[in-house]
């Protein structure tokens, strides 16, 4: 059975080992190969700020079968309009996916987007990320046709954007 729960400051090492395993396995053919083999979870966990009081600081939940990390999602409010939830990363543990982790992940932050007042969401999708692409349509999410190119941990991508409205 997986529980939901916010991540703690304790679990930053687990979530930066699943953050990078999950982008090495995910994002393979996407970004380039040095790029994904250099990727330390060391140097991504430094960055986290779980428990943070800041009412503006991301919003993480952990997925745990036991006392295993399986997945996590991160939502914000969208860096462009504020009036906007963002879900800003949702990564399981690649031999998990295909066990409806994902989903009950993107449930949860769907509800903690409510929660906080958003009635309209949005993520950027790695262009060319097919299996994600089809995840999120599946929930009802759709490309606005706004593309960007952004540095992420160092990596040069070009994102699309995906929206949705919130009950």
């Amino acid at each position: 059975m997986i529980l939901l729960r916010d991540a703690l400051p304790a679990d930053a090492d687990a979530v930066a080992r699943l953050h990078v395993r999950s982008w090495q396995t995910a994002y393979r053919g996407l970004i380039p190969d040095e790029f994904l083999d250099a990727m330390r979870p060391e140097e991504r966990a430094r960055r986290y700020t779980f428990g943070s009081r800041d009412p503006a600081a991301p919003q993480t939940i952990v997925a745990l079968d036991g006392a295993q990390l399986v997945g996590f999602s991160t939502v914000v409010a969208d860096r462009e309009d504020a009036r906007v939830g963002e879900l800003s990363a949702l990564h399981v543990d690649p031999t998990r996916w295909g066990q409806r982790v994902g989903l009950a992940l993107i449930e949860a932050a769907r509800g903690r987007l409510v929660a906080s007042e958003f009635r309209a969401a949005r993520l950027w999708l790695l262009v060319g990320n097919a299996r994600a692409e089809r995840f999120y349509t599946l929930d009802g999410w759709r490309s606005d046709g706004t593309q960007r190119s952004e540095v992420v941990w160092g990596a040069s991508v070009s994102e699309l954007s995906f929206r949705r409205s919130l009950p």
